[in-house]
């Protein structure tokens, strides 16, 4: 059973009743989120294996019978020595979030959001995405025996994503605009239609799936939490959730200090950071976003209030990257740790190195960068990379290993 907890609308702090599945406060309009009474709690969990699972007692499912799991979490911390000394840090590590059951850190809040809608007796499952919470969503009710209707940009979201969506069964609506249109449809289907359930980052119980990486960082740095953890930002619940998680830890007495969390976004598509350099307290949603990193090609997030706050609690930034500085983080990644990751993911190491070369980060701090999604997601980035070299080899032939041994 997991600990007490209650919906507040995170703007103005109206309590509501867990089980409502409107997830927009009557009073101010805001944003749901879960909140856990964590006073006076013993940790339970400490000798149980690294999964999402391993923290049931702060995950909001009132009845384990209905968990629905495909073993996510547990995901690698790496400590990339090579890229590290390459940019002078000596404590760089990589949250690879690719080792996800379908590839991506969609997965951690999934595992609980499908596993509530089970709880709530929902049946039709819907979602806007650029890809990878719609490849998490069809995995997961295919898993539960769930319908699953996805909303997409039209010709917008990598092959790879869409043979996820596909293999599992979902149902794919292609919307004519980007993200925003696509999440629009489900906004006005979901008010219009209650059967159907919403499972964007609008649902407070997908992002208490997602604030499980901090709890698992905290734990595989034996204690603590890092000083620095950097992240790609499309629609702004992976941070949020990912600071919750850091800010619950902290009450419960788990870590002490404190981690500054940088927010990363692609040039043409950077809301959020614009409203951070400006240090404006609200956003201006960006029309047409534009980016190689189709999984934060988003203009205007819905999750920008959270966002917001985590970075200015934090006492982190947002910054922005190219597409061309993108495109060579994913390359040194993989080449330097044997990390391949879908471009969305290297904006996390290519603002990394701005942040260090601005000086925003200091090469002695311990820094986490989290990689959302595995490289095989979006394998349009070939086109971006030379041709590999390649040579004919006729073994029947006498001499090939010299001339083998000549072309290297």
């Amino acid at each position: 059973m997991p600990w007490r907890y209650s919906l507040r609308c995170f703007n103005c702090n109206t309590e509501y009743p867990a089980n409502r599945t409107d997830y927009a406060c009557g009073k101010c309009g805001g944003l749901l989120e879960v909140r856990f009474d964590l006073s006076s709690k013993r940790i339970p969990w400490k000798n149980r294996p690294l999964a999402v699972w391993k923290y049931r007692e702060i995950l909001p499912i009132d009845d384990d019978r209905f968990i629905t799991s495909l073993y996510e979490g547990g995901t690698g911390l790496h400590h990339c020595q090579r890229l590290g000394r390459e940019l002078g840090l000596k404590k760089l590590y990589v949250k690879n979030e690719g080792e996800n059951p379908t590839g991506s850190f969609k997965d951690r809040g999934m595992t609980v959001a499908i596993s509530k809608a089970l709880e709530l007796r929902k049946r039709r499952m819907v979602c806007a995405s650029t890809g990878n919470t719609a490849a998490s969503l069809a995995a997961y009710s295919a898993k539960s025996g769930l319908q699953c209707l996805v909303f997409v940009p039209a010709g917008k979201v990598a092959a790879g994503k869409m043979l996820q969506v596909t293999i599992h069964g979902a149902r794919i609506f292609q919307v004519k605009g980007d993200f925003d249109q696509a999440m629009k449809a489900v906004t006005e289907l979901t008010s219009h239609r209650k059967e159907f359930y919403p499972m964007n980052s609008l649902n407070p119980f997908r992002l208490e799936g997602q604030k499980t990486l901090a709890y698992e960082i905290c734990d595989q740095i034996k204690g603590n939490a890092p000083d620095i953890l950097v992240l790609p930002v499309g629609n702004g619940g992976n941070i949020s959730a990912i600071w919750k998680g850091f800010n619950e830890f902290h009450e419960l007495g788990i870590v002490s200090n404190k981690t500054r969390m940088m927010g990363i976004q692609a040039e043409k598509a950077a809301p959020i950071a614009s409203a951070v350099k400006k240090k404006l307290d609200r956003i201006t949603p960006i029309t047409d976003p534009q980016t190689v990193a189709t999984a934060i090609r988003i203009g205007s997030p819905v999750n920008w209030t959270k966002v917001l706050r985590a970075i200015k609690e934090s006492k982190g930034t947002a910054d922005t990257v190219s597409d061309k500085q993108i495109l060579q983080a994913q390359k040194s990644l993989a080449a330097k740790e044997g990390i391949f990751v879908e471009p969305a993911s290297a904006a996390s190491i290519a603002g990394l190195s701005k942040l260090l070369e601005s000086g925003v980060i200091d090469r002695s701090e311990l820094v986490v960068c989290v990689t959302t999604g595995h490289g095989l997601k979006d394998t349009s980035v070939a086109d971006y990379l030379p041709r590999p070299e390649s040579y004919n080899v006729k073994i029947t032939e006498p001499g090939w290993i010299e001339r083998l041994e000549r072309a290297l």
